[in-house]
């Protein structure tokens, strides 16, 4: 089912079920997805767009998560833990240590990187193969330790 049939159908679950969470983190979603949309001038985005639209949506709840928590907002971190799960629930499963591990070292070897300098290029060429599956900066402090051993 496509994402935005997908999103209609849980938003009218959560308004029958009184979900205003939910409810309002999903209408967020359909709301920076038709933003998108315009923004690109097409009539729908494809799956790897709207998998780029739910990165950019939970990678800003994350980093607002640790801005809470830093400050002391337990009130603000439970609402943010909330928006983040509902947003990771229309996410494609996540790697696990051991693939994104295994994906690392073989991308490295892929383009014969041997040192820190061949940074971006590893993180270039690995960033379109895990895309919404890992976050950067998990691979980035893989790709780190590869190159550094």
């Amino acid at each position: 089912m496509p994402l935005v049939e997908q999103l209609n159908e849980d938003m009218k679950h959560a308004m029958k079920n009184k979900e205003k969470e939910k409810l309002a983190v999903i209408r967020m979603i359909k709301a920076s997805l038709q933003n998108e949309t315009i923004k690109l001038g097409k009539n729908n985005l494809s799956e790897d767009e709207e998998l780029t639209v739910l990165s950019k949506e939970l990678k800003q709840r994350k980093d607002s998560l640790q801005e809470f928590e830093s400050a002391g907002r337990d009130d603000l971190v439970s609402k943010i833990n909330t928006e983040i799960h509902v947003i990771e629930s229309y996410m494609p499963s996540q790697l696990t240590d051991e693939e994104l591990e295994e994906m690392v070292t073989s991308t490295i070897q892929e383009v014969n990187a041997s040192s820190k300098k061949d940074m971006g290029t590893v993180m270039n060429t690995i960033m379109p193969k895990v895309k919404g599956r890992a976050d950067g900066a998990r691979i980035n402090k893989l790709v780190q330790k590869h190159l550094n051993a």
